[in-house]
């Protein structure tokens, strides 16, 4: 895919609907795009490239931008390789083309592509300028957004912020490339997925690069995935903002893990306790059945946790397990926690998701209302009426 942003820079993507695990791990039911840019200015540079394989097509669209110059300038903002993973290529095409990036960048870049001649890189330092001609770029380091070598470029005279993996999403480009030519809102939901399971662990990073970025005057923003925001960059800027500083509007995700439908006729009894002490957004999931990544999206966005385990092998449930282990990756902060459990023949259950979320109180400030309520094998009306006084309680709370 080719568009023009300005007569002298251009988007150069494509669409991956191949891949069905980002990091062959984060599901793509909408695929992906991989975005660079290249600026034809007085000198020539190529921002980032694609991942390796996605678009046999891809060199031949750098040359067709460039008509016959050379490339004088490869900007690697960041060396996760599905935006490095072209640099062989284009260094093969361009041998004599200068790499741009940081200390940190020159160490991967040591691991991903050896064998580029030290005097081909021009290191870069915080604030330090490249000039092309018209276009001046100055680097913004932005460390552990998501990579330690990660920084942005901005140029300062059309004010451009290239953003590598900030402002990106899941999701393919369905023909609409700018924020004009599309409806945002479609993108947010997966906005916040992408966010949530790849940069949110790093959000106070994250909250002092948009820190940095709001002191520039942004016209134009350019991820290496997902939509160009040329009209209403604020938009996405103001999502990551609140997302970045942990604001969740008032609600519950209810996840559970059940092995023959029992601790599911408690979620429900709970769901539908929360929901006669008013609250309003209430999410379900059965967590076999679901990936965490759907899961920790709309953690992301509430402010209450429930989360019920039977007993499998004195523990907790594996599903159960898996998604108390992302949530303790990605720290999504504050929360306000409520937990049950069902055993038959032993517990185990409750006793592994307490241990959790006392983790999560010690290092996140999770507020834990009641140590959870556990109830044997099949439950009746009588043990699923224990638990009202307590969810009473806990909704209060939120």
């Amino acid at each position: 895919m080719i568009a023009t942003i300005l007569d002298t820079v251009h988007f150069i993507g494509t669409n991956d609907r191949s891949k069905t695990l980002f990091e062959n791990n984060w599901p793509l039911p909408s695929g992906i795009s991989y975005n660079s840019y290249l600026i034809t200015d007085k000198k020539t540079a190529l921002v980032d490239t694609i991942e390796y394989g996605s678009d046999h097509t891809y060199i031949d669209t750098v040359e067709h931008l460039l008509a016959g110059r050379p490339l004088d300038y490869l900007i690697v903002l960041h060396m996760e390789p599905d935006h490095a993973g072209m640099i062989g290529d284009v260094l093969r095409r361009h041998p004599h083309t200068v790499v741009v990036t940081n200390a940190r960048g020159i160490k991967l870049l040591d691991i991903y592509h050896p064998g580029i001649a030290r005097e081909q890189i021009l290191e870069v330092k915080n604030g330090d300028r490249l000039e092309l001609g018209h276009h001046n770029l100055q680097f913004v380091f932005t460390p552990m957004v998501h990579w330690p070598e990660s920084m942005m470029a901005y140029c300062t005279t059309e004010e451009i912020l290239f953003s590598q993996d900030a402002f990106g999403t899941f999701g393919t480009l369905d023909g609409g490339i700018f924020d004009d030519e599309i409806d945002p809102e479609y993108y947010k939901d997966e906005m916040l997925r992408y966010y949530s399971n790849i940069i949110g662990r790093y959000s106070p990073q994250v909250e002092r690069a948009l820190q940095q970025a709001a002191k520039l005057p942004i016209r134009i923003i350019c991820p290496v995935h997902g939509p160009v925001w040329r009209s209403n960059p604020q938009k996405v800027f103001d999502w990551y903002a609140q997302w970045a500083t942990g604001g969740s509007e008032k609600g519950v995700v209810l996840a559970y893990a059940t092995m023959y439908g029992h601790t599911k006729q408690t979620a429900d009894y709970i769901a539908r306790k929360l929901s006669e002490n008013g609250i309003r957004n209430i999410r379900v999931f059965d967590v076999s059945k679901t990936h965490p990544s759907f899961v920790l999206k709309e953690i992301w966005k509430y402010n209450g946790i429930v989360l019920g385990s039977c007993s499998y092998n004195t523990g907790m449930h594996p599903s159960m397990h898996q998604l108390c282990h992302e949530i303790e990756i990605m720290q999504p902060g504050k929360r306000n926690a409520f937990l049950f459990g069902g055993f038959s023949w032993s517990g185990g259950g409750l006793k592994n998701l307490q241990l959790f979320a006392e983790g999560m109180k010690e290092k996140h400030q999770w507020h834990l209302y009641t140590p959870g309520i556990e109830l044997p094998g099949s439950p009746d009306r009588a043990a699923l009426r224990t638990l009202d006084a307590h969810i009473k309680d806990y909704t209060e709370g939120l």
